[in-house]
């Protein structure tokens, strides 16, 4: 594969995504080419998925959550896109889903993927434990033997989420096996001492504490946390009373996507 100069992302927007902008403006400091791109176009063909190296769904409340949160997009997506979003797939390609475009992802079968069948659904987010919507910042950690392209080099890392249907659950016992045994788990939610806890340390109830999940292959990667949420150390809740690296730890998921992508595609 000749290498390209500059990173091309696709940022999907309309119908209710309203995390796009920061999204965009997150691969756009990392040095990437990134486009606000509104679902109605791709599936006019007035704009082409095959064009771009990485694909962001954004956070948000697409469809305002209707029947559940990013049902409604997931279906006009898989059944619109479907076949563009494959041979993005098998061409090497990156997709990345936050917090709502995690949902839709899990919810059109593109995560976990088994067998490299991306159209199967396996696994759900679905309401938090707490019945409420929760706001807040949780710490993750990685899995190391992760092969998420998204999250090279990151031990552990502080973002917020702010979601009301972000429980991770396995269609059964032996999904879930798989997950772990495979190391589709990506991060997982613990204390600040790294330890696996309950409330409010999990905030939604997640089996096992995952929060984010990838592919077989690293390059289809689905988080409920917001990195675009932290790109500046005034992002921070403690900012002003903690010394902080000017840049926010959330830029390092979305620099690993565009220098893959700079180096392979």
């Amino acid at each position: 594969m000749s290498k390209t100069m500059t990173s091309k992302v696709l940022v999907l927007t309309g119908y209710g995504i309203n995390c796009d902008i920061e999204t965009q403006h997150a691969f756009k400091i990392v040095g990437a080419d990134a486009e606000r791109v509104h679902l109605t176009d791709l599936i006019s063909g007035d704009k082409k998925l095959a064009d771009f190296h990485i694909l962001a769904l954004p956070g948000g409340f697409s469809f305002g959550d209707d029947i559940a949160s990013g049902k409604v997009l997931a279906n006009m997506i898989k059944y619109n896109l479907g076949e563009d979003i494959r041979e993005f797939i098998n061409a090497g390609k990156l997709i990345i889903g936050i917090c709502n475009g995690f949902q839709a992802m899990v919810k059109m079968g593109l995560l976990p993927a088994f067998d490299g069948d991306y159209a199967t659904q396996d696994v759900t987010l679905t309401f938090n434990d707490s019945g409420r919507f929760e706001d807040r910042w949780v710490h993750l950690k990685s899995n190391k033997s992760s092969k998420c392209i998204f999250t090279k080099g990151i031990e552990n890392i502080y973002l917020p989420v702010r979601h009301g249907e972000g429980k991770f659950v396995a269609k059964n016992p032996q999904v879930l096996a798989r997950l772990k045994k495979n190391n589709h788990i990506v991060f997982q939610y613990v204390n600040n001492e790294g330890k696996f806890a309950g409330y409010p340390h999990n905030p939604n109830g997640s089996v096992e504490n995952i929060a984010a999940i990838c592919d077989v292959t690293g390059r289809v990667f689905g988080m409920m946390p917001h990195p675009e949420a932290f790109q500046h150390r005034t992002n921070h809740p403690a900012w002003t009373r903690e010394e902080l690296p000017e840049e926010g730890a959330g830029v390092a998921i979305f620099r690993n996507a565009v220098e893959y992508a700079r180096e392979r595609l």
